[in-house]
């Protein structure tokens, strides 16, 4: 009887030990997997906009305007006037506002698709193996919305920025104070609806894309990844895709986001679509400044993408060694 007292407390710690030991463990390697998400989201946006910032915002300029479209020799001509008339650092105006919104949208982004594709991978029972279509294109339409949803205000900033003169706005915060000041609190939100109708076919065709020719890559060429200038070409497919997709959206997002400095009013996302085609027309209007997005969207999204699975590879390399990859 004494012996069974004695064997009894002795087992119970051999059985919880590994537990508990196990349970930090683990929280340590999410902790670890989320924070290089966030930093490897950060990284991407921050690179994939700084090397696009005067193509971006020649396409602002001229989607908040009712010129013409804005073909490449008109984005020409009209880059290198701001140049003659504001000097070369003129066309990164609005970079500053455009990296305080871009890293924290980016870094949320891709850290949200990473977790969405493992919650999804676990609902439909695909855990460790590449999702089925729909499930792909979900988690990047939930990622983009997440991202969008948390830094928009950010977003009105960099547009306002874009299409005003240096001396109406001296800072970002200067921004935020004036729009509050002389239009209210809810002017930061304006052109949040179409933000969001258009971000879930952007995000979800650009995830969905570029995922889909990884896999087929893989399948096709025998190789476990692809190398840095096919993940450019994916990542150039995913954002020719996503955003011609949802781009007259996107123009109604820039009208509703610059109407209060632009001497224009528009009420709701119908009503602006309305009137862009009544003054100029279906393709010329919410279709104006797309040939430039062909130009620049497949370079940001090729960079953004490869600059993420690149800094994700060397982030685990350099935690775990050289056998991990993505």
């Amino acid at each position: 009887m004494g012996n069974g007292v004695r064997e009894g407390p002795v087992e119970f710690q051999r059985d919880v030990e590994p537990v508990t030991a196990r349970i930090p463990a683990e929280d340590n390697q999410e902790k670890k997997k989320v924070l290089n998400s966030l930093m490897s989201g950060a990284l991407a946006g921050a690179v994939a906009k700084t090397a696009v910032a005067p193509l971006d915002r020649t396409k602002i300029m001229f989607q908040g305007s009712s010129r013409a479209d804005l073909s490449p020799q008109e984005a020409y001509r009209l880059i290198y006037h701001t140049y003659l008339n504001e000097g070369f650092w003129s066309l990164w105006r609005g970079n500053s506002a455009t990296m305080v919104r871009v890293i924290p949208y980016a870094a949320i982004q891709f850290c949200a698709h990473e977790e969405y594709k493992q919650i999804l991978g676990n609902y439909y029972g695909f855990q460790g193996k590449a999702l089925t279509p729909f499930p792909r294109f979900i988690a990047g339409s939930l990622a983009g919305t997440t991202a969008a949803m948390v830094t928009y205000p950010l977003d009105m900033v960099r547009a306002r920025m874009a299409v005003t003169p240096k001396e109406m706005y001296s800072s970002i915060v200067h921004v935020f104070i004036r729009i509050s000041r002389e239009e209210g609190l809810k002017t930061l939100y304006r052109g949040f609806t179409p933000t969001i109708l258009g971000v879930i076919p952007y995000a979800g065709l650009s995830f969905f894309t570029y995922e889909t020719l990884k896999k087929v890559h893989a399948e096709h060429s025998g190789k476990a990844q692809p190398s840095p200038p096919e993940r450019l070409l994916f990542g150039a497919c995913a954002g020719l895709i996503g955003q011609s997709a949802s781009y007259p959206l996107d123009v109604v997002r820039r009208r509703m986001q610059t109407a209060g400095v632009l001497g224009h009013t528009y009420g709701s996302i119908l009503l602006t679509m309305r009137e862009i085609v009544r003054e100029e027309g279906l393709v010329r209007g919410l279709y104006k400044g797309l040939s430039m997005n062909w130009v620049k969207g497949p370079i940001a999204v090729g960079i953004s993408f490869t600059t993420f699975d690149l800094t994700q590879i060397l982030l685990r390399k350099l935690q775990h060694g050289p056998g991990l990859e993505r």
